[in-house]
């Protein structure tokens, strides 16, 4: 399957091996008995481009290299709103609170299969990142560089919607010799 998740072998419903049949436009993984059909959709994310003060806060990943730094994400989660969401996983990783969101738009990311849904949250409170963030910085909105992936758009939506022109990095291990967004 091309670009599928082949993770899945058996059905969950009844154990039958799952076979590959084209179904509307696309082959699917599929139960042979019709108990089940793995659609592989694209998972939403919410990011929030964090005002903090007038500045935005971005911040690392501990997954991630030195110096590399994006907007707070995380999934959607079933019974809340995307506006919920991302004050949910705004406070949940960096402790602030959602002052106010304004969608800045939607965005695909197909490499993870992921559709982002990135607002612009003004936040207030006492920063404290959670275990999954190791470190923020706090830039003003004119210094920003924005990459060319995921929330980089919406970054670079947002930076266009004041009346500044985005200036575009590489997100690292994207080019031979990637340029880190945050120095």
């Amino acid at each position: 399957m091309n670009g599928a998740d082949d993770s899945y072998r058996y059905c969950p419903r009844c154990a039958a091996p799952l076979i590959t049949a084209m179904l509307g436009e696309r082959d699917r993984l599929t139960c042979p008995t019709g108990h089940w059909t793995h659609w592989d959709n694209p998972l939403p994310v919410l990011a929030a481009l964090v005002e903090y003060d007038g500045q935005i806060l971005l911040a690392r990943n501990a997954a991630w290299p030195e110096k590399t730094f994006s907007l707070i994400t995380g999934f959607m989660e079933r019974d809340e709103t995307p506006e919920q969401g991302v004050a949910r996983e705004l406070k949940e990783e960096t402790n602030l609170d959602a002052h106010s969101t304004a969608l800045i738009g939607v965005y695909e990311f197909m490499r993870k299969n992921e559709l982002i849904i990135a607002y612009h949250v003004r936040a207030e409170g006492e920063i404290r990142l959670s275990e999954e963030l190791l470190e923020y910085r706090l830039i003003a909105p004119e210094k920003l560089r924005a990459w060319r992936t995921g929330t980089g758009f919406a970054m670079a939506d947002w930076l266009r919607g004041r009346g500044l022109e985005p200036e575009f990095v590489d997100w690292p291990g994207t080019t031979a010799n990637p340029v880190t967004p945050v120095t």
